[in-house]
């Protein structure tokens, strides 16, 4: 008779679980979906229009500052290109010298106008403007009002959120952003509150700082914050994502992300599809 009980228990057990229902978080391409595009590269055209074909809601690009001041779209703070010599630092060089090393597949850097062009065109998904640090707060400001006055010139300040790992660039674009502006601090080492009072909208925390500090979820949704969370790409970090009730999840897989969206919570994808 015990032995009945605990089968009964562990199959009601197992029924609950699975009906349990989750947020279904919105889908990041982290770099657009350069898993699916013709360069197979980060932060390239391709990826941005693979992100966009996708129909994910947003699209993560870098965006970084030359040594002559110009806002391009490039992975890190180099050129990506192995074969590039000398491997052509953003930051250290020019324009001219960042646009003349074609990637493999023959497509050259972008810059954030050419980004944008794009987006109007399609403006379904949004670019997560990712500010890069600079080498002085000087130079981190600079970053700001160049990319604020690009985005302004092509009218897109509801098409991008801002996203940056500095403070001080955060401090900056609060006060220089229109209002209203989405920005969220990335570096992982402050709590929701102090970066509700610095201004920020969201956090955009590693999901092994989230993992260590799982309270700070609920902390931000209760101060009115958004939760985005980087780079999940494994299965089980993508369910505990979800489980714990972030807001966006932004993947070097976004395909293996939506898949365990449509599992996980199918009741918010029908209630979608009634609308």
């Amino acid at each position: 008779m015990k032995k009945i009980f605990l089968v009964l228990l562990a199959a009601a057990t197992a029924i609950s679980v699975s009906a349990q229902q989750y947020k279904a978080p919105l889908i990041i391409a982290n770099g657009g979906f350069h898993q699916h595009s013709s360069s197979g590269a980060k932060n390239t055209m391709s990826a941005l229009k693979a992100a966009q074909k996708a129909k994910f809601y947003g699209s993560e690009c870098d965006v970084n500052l030359t040594k002559d001041n110009e806002v391009l779209v490039v992975q890190s703070g180099a050129h990506p290109h192995r074969k590039a010599k000398p491997k052509a630092d953003v930051q250290r060089s020019t324009i001219e010298r960042m646009l003349e090393i074609p990637y493999t597949n023959g497509e050259y850097i972008c810059t954030l106008e050419e980004f944008l062009e794009r987006v109007a065109k399609k403006p379904g998904t949004k670019l997560i403007l990712d500010l890069k640090n600079q080498a002085t707060p000087q130079r981190e400001t600079i970053l700001v009002e160049k990319v604020l006055d690009i985005v302004a010139r092509y009218n897109m300040q509801n098409n991008v959120e801002y996203i940056a790992d500095h403070a001080w660039t955060c401090l900056e674009l609060i006060r220089k952003a229109p209002q209203g502006a989405k920005i969220a601090y990335i570096a992982g080492d402050c709590t929701p509150s102090y970066i509700k009072a610095l201004g920020c909208t969201g956090i955009d925390y590693n999901y092994k700082t989230l993992k260590k500090r799982k309270g700070w979820i609920k902390q931000a949704h209760k101060l009115g914050m958004t939760v985005n969370t980087w780079t999940v790409n494994k299965e089980e970090d993508i369910r505990w994502c979800i489980q714990n009730g972030v807001d966006m999840i932004t993947t070097d897989d976004p395909v293996l992300v939506k898949k365990i969206i449509k599992e996980m919570c199918p009741k918010q994808k029908k209630e979608k599809k009634k609308r």
